[in-house]
C-alpha cells in the first residue's frame, strides 16, 4: 500500500498544492508536517510515503514554484512584438503576479531568508533558480543585441521589485522597475 501512496502524482501534487499555499500564506518554519498533514487530508504515514522529510516538501514546491515562474514569464515574453518589447515583458509579467491576492513575495527568496543557512540543497534551489532567470534575461538582451552587462541590470532590477512589492504589500515596484528598465535598455542600445 505505501508504495501506492508514495507513486501516486494525484496525491503527491495535492500535498504539494496545500504546502505551497500553507507556506506562501504563513511561512516555511512556520508551518508543521501536522498541520500540513491535517490540511491535505492524508495521513501523516501516507504524507511521509510522498516525502521522506520536510526538505523534501519544500523542494517540491520550489520546483512547482519555477515552472510557474519560467511559464510565465516566457508567456508574457512571447507575446511582446520586438526584442526590446520582450525585454520590458518580464516587469509587465511582475506587474500582474504582484496583483494577485495571494502575492507574499518570490518563494525562493523567502526560503532562502528563512532556510538557506540551515539548508544548503534549499539555498542551492534557490541559486539555481536565480542563475536560470538570470540566463534567460541574457538570451532576451542578445537577441535585442545589447551588451552583456544589461542582462545582470536588468534582473537585478527584476528581482529588487519582487523583495520590495512584498514587503510594501503594493504593486507599484514593477512599474518602477519597468521604467528603470526602459532607461537602461534605451540607453545600453544606443551605445
Amino acid at each position: 500500500m505505501d508504495s501506492i501512496v508514495a507513486t501516486n502524482p494525484i496525491l503527491r501534487m495535492h500535498v504539494v498544492d496545500v504546502a505551497e499555499r500553507l507556506y506562501n500564506a504563513r511561512g516555511f518554519q512556520a508551518v508543521s508536517m501536522d498541520e500540513l498533514r491535517a490540511e491535505a487530508g492524508v495521513s501523516l504515514k501516507k504524507l511521509y510515503a510522498l516525502f521522506p522529510s520536510k526538505d523534501a516538501i519544500i523542494v517540491a514546491v520550489l520546483e512547482t514554484r519555477h515552472a510557474e515562474w519560467v511559464e510565465g514569464v516566457t508567456d508574457a515574453v512571447a507575446a511582446a512584438a520586438d526584442p526590446r518589447a520582450k525585454m520590458l515583458a518580464v516587469y509587465d509579467w511582475l506587474s500582474t503576479w504582484f496583483c494577485e491576492d495571494d502575492f507574499r513575495g518570490c518563494a525562493f527568496i523567502n526560503a532562502f531568508a528563512e532556510l538557506g543557512g540551515m539548508s544548503p540543497a534549499l539555498a542551492d534551489i534557490a541559486r539555481e533558480h536565480k542563475l536560470d532567470f538570470q540566463t534567460y534575461v541574457a538570451t532576451l538582451v542578445r537577441a535585442a543585441d545589447g551588451p552583456d552587462y544589461l542582462a545582470p541590470q536588468l534582473a537585478i532590477l527584476a528581482e529588487g521589485a519582487q523583495t520590495t512589492a512584498a514587503i510594501a504589500g503594493t504593486p507599484e515596484a514593477a512599474d518602477q522597475a519597468r521604467a528603470a528598465a526602459s532607461v537602461l535598455i534605451d540607453a545600453a542600445l544606443a551605445a
